[in-house]
């Protein structure tokens, strides 16, 4: 390899690093890298951009753009003491992509992140999204299959003790157990400083947001091709409540079911993860 072909992957890779101003005045960060079609990346419930490491890498080596955000109140985002309902979140993507003039938008989304780009793709439309991916999506109701109930009891676990809760829950989150034993120590303490980071009022916002919500009619709106991703061991979304009944709302949906694979599936699946995104892109 030529040192003027390392010279343009190191270019692709270097990272343009903004802000922009939502209507209510919180200001949003997100990383802007490479060049190219653009792909939007939206992720999951307490995480931040921070997530999408190994995908960002596989798309700028095929030749995309990634814009990837930080939702309010998480990572270098403002902390606003409102705003965490769906529209004004799904107001929030659409106010990314309309700064930046983004046309032919892959969108990629992740658990809570799916029900922000469902949102945005039946309000917003899809002018400027030719494609989206989700991944463990959160949709279309979740209260609706758990009831009321589990919501208030995990409140009340995190509200005693998030530490704890985090801590326990991570090798169901990552299967250290089993698909994901590859995983090391680091990594999970690396995702928990991370989610600790979030205020526990954001985070138990956010749950009530996309938990709370029925997005089945926003998910039949839906007019572009939809490629779902999920792991068949998902604790945090059942496959059965969640990818399926998504699947079946889809006008042209397409689930592929992942043997073995957790919530955190971006992670311990990240190769079959980003060769699957890479060929419904192509």
């Amino acid at each position: 390899m030529t040192s003027e072909v390392i010279d343009r992957l190191l270019a692709r890779r270097e990272a343009r690093h903004m802000d922009f101003i939502a209507p209510d005045g919180t200001r949003l960060f997100y990383s802007d890298f490479g060049s190219g079609e653009p792909v939007v990346l939206l992720h999951s419930w307490s995480l931040s951009s921070t997530m999408w490491e190994y995908q960002v890498d596989a798309l700028l080596a095929a030749g995309y753009r990634c814009i990837a955000l930080d939702r309010r109140g998480h990572g270098r985002s403002d902390v606003p003491s409102t705003g965490y309902d769906i529209n004004t979140l799904a107001d929030d993507v659409a106010g990314l992509i309309e700064h930046l003039d983004l046309q032919g938008v892959t969108l990629v989304a992740h658990s809570m992140g799916t029900c922000e780009a469902t949102r945005y793709l039946s309000q917003h439309g899809t002018a400027r999204v030719s494609r989206a991916v989700f991944l463990g999506a959160m949709t279309p109701f979740l209260q609706g299959a758990t009831g009321p109930g589990h919501l208030e009891a995990w409140f009340d676990l995190l509200r005693t003790d998030r530490p704890k809760w985090f801590h326990d829950s991570a090798p169901g989150y990552f299967a250290t157990d089993g698909t994901g034993s590859w995983v090391s120590q680091a990594l999970v303490d690396d995702g928990i400083r991370s989610i600790l980071t979030v205020p526990l009022q954001v985070q138990i916002a956010c749950v009530r947001a996309f938990a709370t919500v029925d997005l089945s009619a926003d998910l039949t709106a839906i007019d572009v091709p939809v490629l779902l991703l999920h792991g068949t061991a998902d604790q945090s979304a059942p496959i059965e409540i969640t990818g399926h009944p998504t699947a079946g709302l889809l006008r042209k949906g397409r689930l592929v079911e992942l043997p073995g694979a957790p919530h955190g599936l971006y992670v311990t699946a990240k190769d079959q993860v980003n060769a699957e995104i890479l060929e419904f892109m192509a």
